[in-house]
């Protein structure tokens, strides 16, 4: 049987029963990790294996592991990684350098993922800040240009892919203008089509053939004045799928956020119709989970191409000596790694 169209959290350090006769009955298309799912390295290699008895064995395990801010693994058993704004920084005393930093610090984060069993990472973000926003992006972006940032980005999808962890694109078509924070409220983006289309649509654009991308619950209303990208069908047909050229799985953030309204099941069935291949549900409530997995549909179609075409994008790790490479990596970087 095919499996589910949505992405599954789990409550804890361990897969409860309940949690392995869900994952059994419902099938997820993969699974995403979280703080509360990790403690160190064979605690974290139990549970993917344990949930991958339950899957199919080349699911999908995501995790955020952007640095910065943003790392679900860090110390004492992870190294901790800088922040995008970082490569940002070195970029514009060197664009050579910054682009060399953000490749080999995304090739060691994905030997810190693969030697788990992670096999995918949300990253990298193609977001274009702008001044007075709210700071949910902030210093995760890797400049205010969208040539920077997609430079950047895609030397960072490269890095992960050397890795044989698959990137995901975040957040499609941008979150960067928003003005609030997602997780919490809707953010509602009032600039004119031709400012979206020049700033913050086309950082996208350069890295349409990446194999995933991730939506932004936020609301343009020159295109759509009422629903935000992840819901709205013209946000992805006209947008995501049209002007940006994107053709690999479209998966929401994450459904139980803020920023979305109506039930689980109503935002599960809205995203889906809309134009989301894959839902995505993070919290790890087994009631929650239940629910967007009565209304997620079988991967079917589109969809189901796009997912065979991404996860057989995933390639061999390349051989890399991560002694040598920490070390490069910590001489190219002229400011603390925290």
């Amino acid at each position: 049987m095919a499996p589910r169209a949505f992405i599954t959290g789990l409550s804890g350090l361990t897969l409860t029963a309940d949690e392995r006769a869900f994952l059994r009955e419902a099938r997820p298309w993969g699974l995403i990790l979280f703080k509360r799912n990790i403690q160190d390295k064979t605690q974290v290699t139990d549970l993917i294996k344990e949930v991958l008895e339950e899957l199919v064995a080349d699911a999908p395990v995501l995790v955020d592991q952007e640095g910065g801010r943003v790392q679900r693994l860090g110390p004492p058993h992870w190294p901790a990684y800088p922040a995008g704004a970082a490569y940002g920084r070195l970029y514009d005393r060197d664009a050579g350098a910054g682009l060399t930093a953000a490749r080999l610090g995304a090739r060691l984060i994905a030997a810190d993922l693969a030697q788990l069993g992670i096999n995918v990472d949300c990253l990298p973000l193609a977001d274009v800040p702008v001044s007075g926003a709210d700071r949910v992006i902030g210093d995760r972006a890797y400049g205010e240009t969208p040539a920077k940032v997609a430079a950047i980005a895609a030397a960072i999808a490269e890095g992960l892919a050397a890795g044989g962890v698959l990137p995901v694109l975040k957040h499609i078509p941008g979150h960067g203008r928003a003005n609030a924070d997602s997780h919490d409220k809707l953010p509602v983006v009032h600039a004119p089509r031709a400012t979206l289309e020049a700033s913050d649509f086309a950082a996208f654009r350069p890295l349409k053939k990446l194999p995933l991308a991730m939506t932004a619950h936020v609301v343009f209303t020159a295109i759509d004045p009422v629903l935000p990208a992840t819901t709205s069908a013209t946000m992805i047909g006209e947008v995501i799928r049209g002007l940006i050229g994107f053709d690999g799985i479209l998966m929401s953030d994450d459904i139980s956020m803020g920023a979305l309204s109506g039930s689980i099941a109503e935002r599960t069935r809205a995203a889906i119709a809309a134009g989301i291949d894959v839902v995505l549900h993070c919290n790890g409530k087994l009631d929650e989970m239940q629910a967007v997995a009565a209304a997620a549909p079988e991967l079917a179609g589109d969809a189901s191409r796009r997912a065979v075409a991404a996860l057989a994008a995933r390639k061999s790790a390349q051989a890399i000596d991560l002694t040598v490479a920490r070390r490069e990596f910590a001489a190219m970087m002229t400011e603390p790694i925290a």
